[in-house]
């Protein structure tokens, strides 16, 4: 009989014999190349200097050589350009110590006549010798000599100082020095243009004079900003106007290193003002840089034109905004800046070419974020605050809203937060709201085939089903419902969605932080965070009314909502009428959610937090009835009894799943808090048996359900028998085992394929199991006997009759009790053997096992499928 494999696996066999295919049809196919090339007659002799290849021909190679594949073009010995540039470099560093150590140690023996003479000569003649060499065409050695002649120029200056003018400010000194050097070199650059050295030294060299000269002269630290800004603003112009792109790069790392500190010395001096009129000198400082970063972006390329939008809008923002923040107390100067970030993105009808002002559209997004982050840990202080009540439940009602959260922040700090909060909202939320508006008034900024029309993205990011699942037929991810699929970037719907999600959340934030810093009474705390979450569940309810998902708002409002709850429930645990209260609405709340909405994934989120908020209610009312914990176990069952119930309604609906899970885990919480009493724990473990049983009786959870009941069932067992004190538990398991084996029996005569672990396994595990474990623990010879022979009788029957939890289950009883048996010998015979002994066994019984680990792996797959074959 032929076999016929499954269509994956024979799909994968296809694709590598393709593969093998191409990969061997391309061999053939270099090798006939080669061989048309050998066949080839060789080509005539060649003038000197003519290159076959160059003209189409095949290449000439050496008499006795083998042909070469067509297009071969022999590998031609480069120019020694690396040897070259490495002698070079060697003599100039030699040259340049030689003349260091010149200057530094022979200068004071000669005379003033000899020094002067041997630093005009040596200095002009390295001058001099770049130009003879550049007509000559040893460009390399000019650009050696051309470095050698700027360190002696350097040390030229050293020496004049040391020796000419040795009284004079070094500072003033250097500032001077600087400056006439960047003039002699940009001059020398110019005049021998072929160099690449002298006009980037140039612009190394400009970078000094400024600062120095401000530092030399005591000026105060908004002067010095003055001089970095100016040296930055001459480093822009060389940047835009330079010659060659060493000079440009030099010039634009320059300024980018002298621009960001003045921008720093502007932005120390307008934080620290002592007032609005301090503030301004700085103002005009960063207002002039922001100026001259827009001018440079004006004709800078594309990213720097946009990193220079970027600086401009954030100098802007800290010139103008420094002023009034000056008059402000510290939990309030963020608003002021974070007013002047929302008025840069007035840009969009400034003007300004496309990719300045997307920098400094960004500069507005990146102060608006910094607000956000401010007020963030006073946020989470709110939301996180309460988990300190998990230490002292129902201790009594605090008198404020702070008191409760347990927090050591000082408030009067963040008083702002929630004004910031509420000013960013109400700008994403005026964006929803006008999203058409705003997308025609941004349209210039966009790109040409990038430019969204505004027709086209009214309403598409309240379309159903536009987070939860994909446009139909498309495939696309949620963030391009309603735009082109093919675009990576999100489309305009999901960038309303976006704004909308965020005003939702940062209002929502807005009002917690608001009772916080006004610290409202704590009943109103609680009424109010309960109303904002049936607000938020209304809103996730809402945007996923349609039946195929929910929009980006309505996950937002979900996450939201979930969020809420968990803090107003951390909140309430203040109080036992808050707790009771605040409970009980939430486990209403969400499960209304669950019953409006109609998506599949907000109704199992809604009706699995509806179970688990009713779950901590049965755990309240032990608490009220003052029962320890494991009196408490058979309360908390009362849910999960529910989700059985619950369950059976449902059927098939894809809820059911989660809240059976759910309850499932209330249940498994029921038997930690038993597990201090053994009698409880019995109970307990009884009637979750019971509640898995009925859960069996559906032919869905049968498979899963059916075993679980029968374990509970026989773990209650266990545990009632140990609780008693019980040490002959056969009496108690035989009675329970003989009936089960006989219905066992019957079950298998009615049904030939049934698994022999439904027909036996409950019947023998009640119990060998039991017996196992009382026999480890018994010091007597005659139980361990008896369970051993009947362990040995079932293996036996198992492996006779082809049954596998005969087999697995006798064979696991046999070999425990056998090692229980052998347990004293091989403890006594240990501790006789040496120490090294063991060790060298194990490392022993590894090699081997390592060595025949094939041969073991074949072995336990015919065993697994031996056992695979038993019913």
């Amino acid at each position: 009989m032929e076999h016929v494999p499954p269509p994956a696996e024979e799909l994968a066999r296809l694709d590598r014999e393709l593969a093998e295919l191409d990969a061997r049809r391309a061999q053939l196919l270099t090798r006939r190349a080669w061989l048309l090339a050998a066949l080839r007659p060789p080509a005539p002799t060649a003038a000197p200097g003519w290159n076959p290849s160059a003209w189409g021909g095949p290449p000439a190679g050496r008499p006795g050589a083998p042909a070469q594949p067509w297009g071969y073009v022999p590998k031609q010995p480069s120019a020694p350009r690396s040897a070259q540039n490495v002698l070079l470099t060697l003599g100039g560093l030699l040259l340049t110590v030689a003349a260091v150590a010149f200057t530094l140690v022979s200068w004071g023996s000669m005379g003033i006549g000899g020094r002067s003479a041997v630093l005009a000569a040596v200095t002009l003649g390295a001058l001099i010798a770049p130009a003879v060499l550049l007509r000559r065409g040893l460009a390399a050695t000019a650009e050696a000599l051309a470095a050698l002649a700027l360190v002696l120029t350097l040390l030229d200056v050293y020496a004049v100082h040391a020796v000419a003018a040795p009284d004079t400010d070094g500072l003033g000194f250097t500032a001077v020095a600087s400056a006439v050097l960047a003039a002699l070199w940009t001059a020398y650059g110019l005049a021998l243009g072929k160099l690449r050295l002298p006009l980037p030294a140039a612009v190394v060299l400009a970078q000094w004079p400024l600062l120095f000269w401000a530092w030399a002269a005591g000026a105060p630290a908004l002067v010095v900003g003055w001089a970095l800004l100016a040296t930055a603003a001459l480093d822009g112009v060389i940047a835009l106007r330079g010659r060659g792109p060493g000079v440009r790069v030099t010039a634009c790392v320059g300024g980018s290193v002298m621009g960001f500190s003045a921008l720093m010395v502007g932005l120390a001096l307008s934080t620290t003002a002592a007032g609005p009129l301090g503030a301004v000198a700085p103002g005009a400082l960063l207002l002039t840089a922001a100026a001259a970063a827009l001018a440079g972006a004006w004709r800078a390329p594309k990213g720097f034109a946009r990193t220079g939008g970027v600086v401009a809008g954030l100098a802007a923002v800290a010139a103008v905004g420094g002023v009034p923040a000056a008059a402000l107390s510290d939990g309030w100067r963020v608003l002021a800046y974070l007013l002047c970030g929302f008025a840069l993105a007035g840009v969009v009808r400034a003007g300004l070419p496309r990719d300045p002002a997307r920098g400094v559209l960004a500069a507005s997004g990146v102060v608006v974020a910094g607000a956000l982050v401010w007020a963030l840990p006073s946020l989470a202080a709110v939301l996180l605050g309460p988990v300190t009540l998990l230490s002292d439940v129902w201790a009594g009602s605090p008198e404020g809203f702070r008191s409760a959260l347990g927090s050591t922040l000082p408030w009067s700090e963040p008083a702002a937060a929630p004004v910031a909060l509420a000013l960013v909202a109400g700008l994403l939320g005026s964006a929803y709201r006008w999203w058409p508006s705003v997308v025609r008034i941004a349209a210039p900024l966009g790109a040409r085939e990038e430019t969204p029309k505004p027709d086209a993205v009214s309403t598409a990011a309240d379309a159903p089903g536009a987070a939860w699942t994909a446009p139909s037929g498309t495939g696309a991810p949620w963030y391009t419902a309603g735009g082109a699929g093919a675009r990576r970037r999100p489309s305009g719907a999901a960038l309303r969605g976006a704004a909308g999600a965020g005003a939702l959340v940062l209002g929502w934030g807005a009002l917690l932080l608001a009772g916080a810093v006004l610290d409202v009474p704590y009943a109103v705390a609680v009424a109010g965070e309960t109303a904002l979450v049936g607000g938020l569940l209304a809103a996730a309810v809402r945007g996923a009314g349609g039946g195929r998902g929910a929009s980006a708002l309505s996950v937002t409002a979900l996450v939201a909502a979930v969020s809420g709850a968990v803090s107003v429930g951390l909140l309430s645990l203040a109080s036992e009428g808050a707790a009771y209260a605040v409970f009980g609405a939430l486990a209403v709340l969400f499960a209304w959610a669950a019953v409006r909405v109609e998506a599949e994934v907000p109704r199992a989120v809604f009706a699995v937090a509806s179970v688990v908020w009713s779950t901590v209610l049965t755990g309240f009312a032990g608490r009220s009835l003052h029962l320890d914990p494991h009196e408490a176990a058979p309360l908390v069952l009362l849910v999960p009894a529910l989700t059985v119930l619950l369950g059976a309604r449902l059927r098939r609906n894809p809820v059911a799943l989660p809240v059976e899970l759910t309850g499932a885990l209330g249940a498994l919480v029921a038997v930690g808090l038993a597990v201090s009493d053994a009698p409880f724990l019995a109970l307990v473990l009884a009637l979750c048996g019971v509640l898995a049983a009925g859960a069996a009786v559906r032919p869905e959870r049968r498979p899963v359900a059916g075993c679980l009941a029968v374990a509970l069932f026989v773990l209650a067992t266990w545990v009632r028998l140990a609780a008693s004190e019980v040490s002959f538990p056969e009496a108690y398991t035989l009675p329970v085992t003989v009936p089960a084996l006989v219905v066992g029996v019957a079950r298998r005569r009615r049904d030939p394929e049934a698994s022999s672990w439904t027909a036996y396994g409950p019947g023998l595990a009640a119990t060998l199991l039991p017996s196992l474990a009382v026999a480890w623990t018994d010091t007597d010879w005659l139980r361990p006997l008896l369970l051993g022979v009947a362990a040995l009788v079932i293996t036996l029957l198992g492996a006779r009759h082809r049954l596998q939890a005969l087999l697995v289950l006798g064979g696991v009883v046999l070999a425990l009790d056998g090692l229980h048996e052998l347990a004293p010998y091989v403890a006594q015979v240990a501790g006789a053997l040496p120490r090294w002994l063991p060790p060298a066994l194990a490392g022993l019984l590894l090699l081997v096992v390592g060595a025949t680990y094939e041969q073991r792996l074949r072995d336990a797959r015919r065993l697994k499928d031996a056992l695979g074959r038993m019913r």
